[in-house]
């Protein structure tokens, strides 16, 4: 019998056939309101040396990411446990500092949620919001400029270190692993951005999924003329004989923002990057047509979608 893939399973549940954004737009009176769940498991998410403030920290970090790729302000959480009934009061002291950190953090109100015994944790975040506007993704217009909030690369060099044992310097670890383990959802310059925008989505599954996802829904051809990384990430790749493209394009767990802008909003996103302290890297443009390609004048090959997928 044929597996199925995660975006089948998808296409099999969504009967309305609603495109996907991640995030769920509804009406509660007067106030437009936004909802997104994630879902967090020790098995499939979670490396072994990981501490466990820092896992329930990122579990809610997923869902803020969705909200700052749509420019949406967060207000309250649901978080909803499953635990093994091993589990200590130490651990689970931990978990809770996480918690407590992230909804400080980014003044979230924990309203609640659910406790159930199972074999392994498991996490699972409902995030509300209030939505002044919202961007979504199949807006992209020809000659946008396609960007991203950060390099790429990082992350999928700290799982390489860590599950391969692969060799780097101590500072280049350092900073992948905690890009890795303590990720900043971009969530300030998401919301001042909203209006300059024309489409977006978080890269947590990774960036190849991403450009694909926002090239199929706006029906859009997408050209990458430069790779969004840094040099030594190009350095960790060529020490330890990786596919660069592997580590920046099919990584996935960065928690950058992927979007489009038109020229004469260009200026105005630098802007406000700076504010943040955000790098913009500007990674290729939006043409008539379909797909994604990367040709830079020295190489050329088309960009699958070789993100993060449960099932595959």
């Amino acid at each position: 019998m044929k597996k199925l893939s995660e975006k089948e399973i998808i296409e099999l549940m969504n009967k309305k056939k609603i495109r996907s954004e991640d995030v769920e737009i509804f009406k509660l009176g007067n106030e437009q309101c936004a909802v997104c769940v994630d879902t967090l498991v020790e098995s499939t998410d979670i490396p072994k040396c990981s501490k466990l403030s820092d896992i329930s920290r990122k579990s809610v970090v997923s869902s803020l990411s969705d909200f700052a790729s749509k420019g949406i302000i967060p207000k309250f959480c649901i978080i909803s446990l499953t635990l093994p009934k091993t589990i200590s009061k130490k651990q689970v002291q931990e978990l809770s500092k996480g918690f407590s950190k992230v909804c400080k953090e980014f003044k979230i109100q924990l309203l609640g949620g659910d406790t159930n015994q199972g074999n392994e944790i498991s996490i699972h975040v409902v995030l509300f919001g209030n939505v002044k506007n919202f961007i979504r993704r199949n807006d992209a217009k020809v000659k946008d400029v396609i960007c991203t909030t950060g390099p790429f690369g990082y992350t999928a060099s700290a799982l390489e270190i860590i599950m391969k044992k692969r060799k780097s310097v101590q500072s280049f670890s350092t900073k992948s692993k905690n890009l890795f383990f303590k990720p900043k959802p971009r969530l300030k310059f998401g919301q001042e951005s909203v209006n300059y925008i024309t489409s977006s989505m978080d890269s947590s599954d990774g960036l190849s999924s991403c450009l694909n996802e926002l090239s199929n829904q706006s029906k859009k051809k997408f050209l990458i003329t430069k790779i969004p990384t840094n040099d030594d990430v190009i350095e960790f790749a060529e020490k330890n004989k990786i596919s660069l493209n592997r580590l920046v394009f099919d990584g996935g767990e960065e928690f950058e923002l992927v979007f489009t802008v038109t020229p004469k909003n260009l200026k105005k996103i630098h802007t406000l990057a700076k504010m943040n302290k955000i790098s913009i890297f500007e990674i290729g443009h939006v043409s008539k047509g379909n797909g994604v390609f990367f040709d830079d004048g020295n190489d050329s090959f088309i960009i699958k979608d070789k993100g993060w997928q449960h099932f595959r």
